[in-house]
């Protein structure tokens, strides 16, 4: 049996930061949200660092390159792209992301 899709009403916008990551809780797993107004866009990206073997990519800094938003890990710097998590230092290495939309001030993330 798989299990359904569906939509989750995670949080508000206002409990995010502008240009800047959290921390939320997604079926006990910790994902890192990232809220960019101009694009009126929140990205969802796991919260566990491969590489630092630590739950603090929401701490990260976000940055582009080539077009293509990424955010830096703050224990030792490697770029995750918020599209598709892939690490840009490693192909082999990635994050779990989540497809999310605002619907009336809210962040809604796409489960499976």
């Amino acid at each position: 049996m798989t299990k359904q899709s569906e939509w989750v009403d995670l949080c508000s916008i206002g409990d995010l930061v502008e240009n800047s990551g959290v921390c939320a809780l997604l079926n006990e797993q910790q994902i890192a949200l990232f809220y960019l107004p101009d694009e009126q866009k929140v990205y969802a990206v796991g919260q566990y660092d491969p590489f630092g073997n630590a739950n603090v990519i929401s701490r990260g800094i976000i940055g582009s390159k080539e077009g293509k938003l990424f955010v830096a890990s703050p224990l030792y710097k490697q770029h995750f792209l918020l599209e598709d998590g892939s690490c840009l230092e490693d192909e082999t290495v990635s994050l779990p992301v989540w497809k999310t939309q605002i619907i009336n001030e809210r962040v809604m993330i796409h489960t499976v």
